[in-house]
């Protein structure tokens, strides 16, 4: 039995990422500045605040350009031996930014703990404005990424990146007020403290849903069933076999399937009307199927169930 395989193309659509440069070139110069602004503060009024939420924004400006260079070579073309090109790097700086984040979450909880056992007297005026400016930077580049942050995984390791040091700076600034009105030393570690938990709490969606990216598992919002079912309503379809859906990006998502028909006079017609349909009702971009005469298992070694 022989087996015509075919790549179904809808058109209307652009494959590729979003340009974000101007983005990250804006949000990296912006936090690097700070960096060293809050670094030099630190050492000068002995805040070791100021130092740990330098620290943490150094590790995101990191993160953001580990985000930036995935989105660059997301748009590279294809070559002979990376055939579909580099778009699966965003996956990995997802999954980097995602530990990142979790590896600085641990690096605040640590420096607040030690700070509720040895208080530390620090002059609250000047990081009071420091962590300010912090809050306003960071804030700002998080702007930046917070629309492309819903359809992109790895936007939105950069956008939780920002957000979550503007809640660390703003903690710092909390802790800054709290220690000139009242000498409350142990305010800054506490904020710092639940500021931590958030970042968790959002972190630990990203790492899950950029892990299970990586693992080509079928992308959230996408029902396999419901897709089998769409298929198989098609016409002329009697069977839907070696079905699988995962992200070749974090922007787009790819189709392979076996499917059984019969009668297939209208080939080219039928896989363009059936592409064009994936991509409508499932955010599909790339589908390509295989079209078999007659269900056998014997010649077709993927029709089993349970075969990979």
């Amino acid at each position: 039995m022989g087996h015509q395989h075919h790549h179904g193309c809808s058109h209307g659509h652009a494959h590729g990422q979003v340009d974000y440069t101007r983005a990250f070139a804006i949000g990296v110069g912006l936090n690097v500045a700070f960096v060293a602004i809050e670094a030099v503060g630190g050492l000068i009024l002995g805040s070791m605040a100021l130092l740990a939420d330098a620290g943490h924004n150094l590790s995101d400006v990191l993160g953001l350009l580990l985000a930036w260079g995935a989105s660059y070579l997301a748009r590279t073309r294809p070559t002979p031996r990376y055939t579909y090109g580099l778009r699966s790097s965003t996956i990995l700086a997802a999954v980097m930014n995602g530990l990142i984040l979790m590896m600085a979450v641990g690096g605040i909880a640590w420096e607040s703990v030690r700070r509720l056992i040895e208080p530390i007297a620090v002059d609250g005026g000047p990081v009071t404005v420091i962590a300010g400016v912090g809050v306003v930077i960071n804030t700002v580049t998080a702007l930046l990424f917070m629309k492309g942050g819903h359809d992109d995984l790895n936007i939105r390791g950069a956008y939780l990146h920002m957000a979550a040091d503007a809640g660390v700076s703003f903690a710092v600034v909390l802790g800054g007020i709290g220690m000139m009105s009242v000498g409350w030393l142990w305010l800054d570690p506490v904020l710092s403290l639940l500021i931590a938990g958030v970042i968790l709490w959002s972190t630990w969606g990203l790492l899950k849903d950029s892990v299970n990216l990586a693992l080509q598992a079928v992308p959230e919002g996408i029902d396999l069933q419901e897709v089998h079912d769409f298929l198989l309503e098609q016409p002329g379809v009697t069977v839907v076999h070696d079905l699988h859906v995962w992200a070749m990006s974090t922007t787009e998502t790819a189709l392979t399937a076996h499917v059984v028909r019969p009668e297939n006079g209208d080939a080219d017609a039928f896989l363009s009307a059936t592409a064009r349909e994936l991509q409508d009702r499932f955010s599909i971009e790339h589908t390509t199927l295989q079209i078999e005469r007659v269900h056998d298992e014997e010649a077709c070694r993927l029709a089993r169930a349970d075969a990979v």
